[in-house]
């Protein structure tokens, strides 16, 4: 049996990160991804991408709908290694924390810390506000949670956009024990 991964994606700026994570799922073969995008979401990638959201929908190996309050994520009985919300945005971030899970996402989030399953926040906001920075603290603090926000790094001198896209989906993917094949990792000086 595969180990799956719970992706989720918000409305937040970011959804070339969730492209280059589905792809990095893909191509590892003992990985699969179960994809729930938000109407946000999907918004947001006709700003940022040339991609469609049937597109992105056909990297995923399973796709939920978000409204699907009943499908399998929903429940703890779903087998999943974890849950990655890339990007996430502050009002997911706020629901998670308060455990409003009136979606999907929300309540796969949910199940994912109750069961202690490990939960990759990719945080998008800028500034941060007392608020996010209250909320993020205090879901960090929680047994399986990272908050793993998509900063740029400079260490593996990336030459272009999808150089760091890549760095970034693969720090992303690490918590779950995918190696991304192209990650450079810090080595010292």
């Amino acid at each position: 049996m595969k180990k799956r991964i719970v992706v989720g994606a918000t409305g937040a700026s970011g959804l070339p990160l969730l492209i280059k994570c589905l792809e990095i799922i893909r191509e590892n073969p003992e990985y699969e991804s179960g994809l729930i995008m938000s109407p946000s979401a999907e918004l947001t990638l006709k700003q940022e991408t040339t991609w469609t959201p049937e597109e992105v929908k056909k990297l995923a190996d399973h796709v939920f709908n978000p409204e699907e309050i009943g499908a399998k994520p929903a429940s703890g009985s779903f087998k999943a290694e974890g849950m990655l919300i890339v990007p996430c945005s502050m009002k997911t971030i706020a629901g998670i924390h308060s455990g409003y899970a009136d979606n999907l996402i929300l309540r796969a989030a949910d199940v994912t810390i109750k069961e202690q399953r490990t939960l990759v926040l990719a945080a998008r906001e800028t500034p941060l506000s007392g608020i996010h920075l209250r909320n993020l603290y205090e879901l960090s603090m929680l047994p399986g949670v990272r908050i793993i926000p998509p900063m740029m790094t400079f260490y593996h001198k990336p030459e272009t956009i999808d150089d760091m896209t890549y760095h970034i989906a693969a720090k992303l993917l690490e918590p779950f024990g995918i190696e991304a094949k192209e990650y450079r990792r810090w080595n010292g000086l």
